[in-house]
């Protein structure tokens, strides 16, 4: 249990009433940034709180199988996980002794978790991991962990660090959290917008590193979208007022909807305009448009709201060539006013061409390169550079565009298929010569 997390396993027998593997992990995913939100509440140190909440997992784990699963589960993981830490507390001697004797009051004292503010708990928890102190990785490891359960070696392997590395930093950013003081709270109204969108961009950073693994293998790591999809949920479910929360919900389940036709049968990535669309899961693409629909209806436009506007235009087309690219390329020039980023104008680029022609996207690509220089070390603007190059009919140009690229993504499938590009627009270019 160093780890501080519960192995919950998704195998093993159940007995005539006993609860089966599938569904103890279950409560897992679901409850696991419950209780320790509470706990965390209860003892005011987010290790015990974490260990205790893992001893209390691992004693499901035995004692379900035979005797069933509690009509709360929840609230039986909690309860079991403040038993334990309390236990703790008074047998820790190097405590301070008042010390141990407030936390075991206050831990005692405590309301049963079904009366308790579970909601604003699971909110403190979000709010303290992505708290501007700390940098973008250690808030993603640290929601991934408190939050999602994930353990070390899980968070290292998504993100291809070392375990070592990872454990270090989420136990500096443990420390930082106790060090600094950062309080353990939902932040006040007027922070809220400047915090919010903290919480969102950490959510979506694991879901983009899911969808399209800068590095490895394989180009989409499924593990990763499902925890920001699941994580995208929670917090809908704790702000259900909150627009943006929702518009990032909607995006991810739109772009996740696509997963199954986004790679040929050798992990190769296939291209929006080529998907097999009878492929893409028309359950999650329901529930988004629902989602976006009522979005619109709300009248609070805001970047993941307008990014999964343009994702339903997308996925509302039934073949490539029904797109609405004049409703996508309206999207965009809205985005581009509350969002003026690269990333944006880029995207905006590749719609443009569709409305305007090749040329007219290729040059908005250059422009946006001429002002982002740092832009050039990435694949995504040469990629474009390449398609929109290869429309107009330059292919050699194309080819070196396509090679550029290749040289510059760590993810070996799409280096791949890049360089597979590449090899096609060289055979073009001698064949037009």
């Amino acid at each position: 249990m160093a780890d501080g997390s519960a192995t919950v396993g998704a195998s093993g027998a159940s007995g005539a009433s006993g609860a089966s593997g599938d569904e103890i992990a279950r409560v897992f995913r679901d409850e696991h940034g419950r209780a320790v939100s509470v706990l965390i509440r209860s003892l005011g140190d987010i290790d015990l709180a974490e260990e205790s909440v893992a001893e209390a997992f691992a004693v499901a784990v035995e004692r379900w199988p035979v005797e069933g699963m509690p009509p709360s589960p929840a609230g039986w993981i909690i309860t079991t996980a403040r038993r334990r830490a309390i236990d703790r507390v008074r047998r820790e001697s190097s405590r301070d002794r008042r010390h141990a004797e407030s936390l075991v009051l206050t831990a005692a004292d405590d309301p049963p978790p079904e009366e308790g503010p579970v909601r604003d708990e699971r909110l403190r928890l979000i709010f303290t991991c992505c708290h501007p102190a700390l940098g973008r990785p250690a808030q993603v490891a640290l929601t991934l962990r408190l939050l999602g359960g994930l353990t070390t070696s899980e968070i290292a392997r998504a993100f291809l660090v070392p375990e070592a590395t990872m454990a270090q930093r989420i136990v500096r950013a443990k420390n930082k959290i106790r060090d600094a003081g950062i309080p353990y709270r939902v932040p006040h109204d007027s922070e809220l917008p400047d915090r919010l969108s903290a919480v969102l961009a950490v959510v979506y950073l694991v879901f983009t590193e899911g969808h399209r693994a800068t590095s490895g293998e394989n180009l989409v790591r499924t593990d990763l979208c499902a925890e920001a999809v699941r994580l995208g949920r929670v917090l809908v479910e704790l702000m259900p007022d909150e627009p943006e929360a929702a518009g990032l919900l909607a995006l991810l389940l739109l772009t996740d909807a696509r997963r199954g036709a986004r790679t040929g049968p050798g992990g190769e990535p296939v291209l929006l305009a080529e998907q097999d669309r009878t492929r893409w899961d028309s359950g999650l693409v329901a529930e988004g448009h629902a989602i976006v629909r009522s979005c619109l209806r709300r009248g609070r436009p805001g970047p993941y709201q307008l990014q999964a506007a343009i994702a339903a235009v997308h996925t509302d087309a039934s073949t490539a060539a029904d797109t609405d690219w004049r409703a996508v390329l309206a999207l965009y020039d809205r985005l581009l006013t509350l969002s003026p980023t690269a990333v944006v104008r880029l995207n905006r680029a590749v719609a443009l061409a569709e409305v305007d022609g090749p040329a007219a996207g290729l040059r908005e690509v250059d422009a946006v390169l001429a002002d982002h220089p740092g832009l050039d070390r990435h694949p995504a603007p040469h990629v474009a550079r390449a398609a929109l190059l290869g429309r107009i009919g330059c292919p050699a140009e194309a080819a070196a565009e396509f090679d550029r690229a290749a040289s510059l993504t760590e993810n070996v499938a799409e280096r791949a298929h890049l360089r597979r590009e590449g090899d096609r627009a060289r055979r073009g270019a001698r064949g037009a010569g």
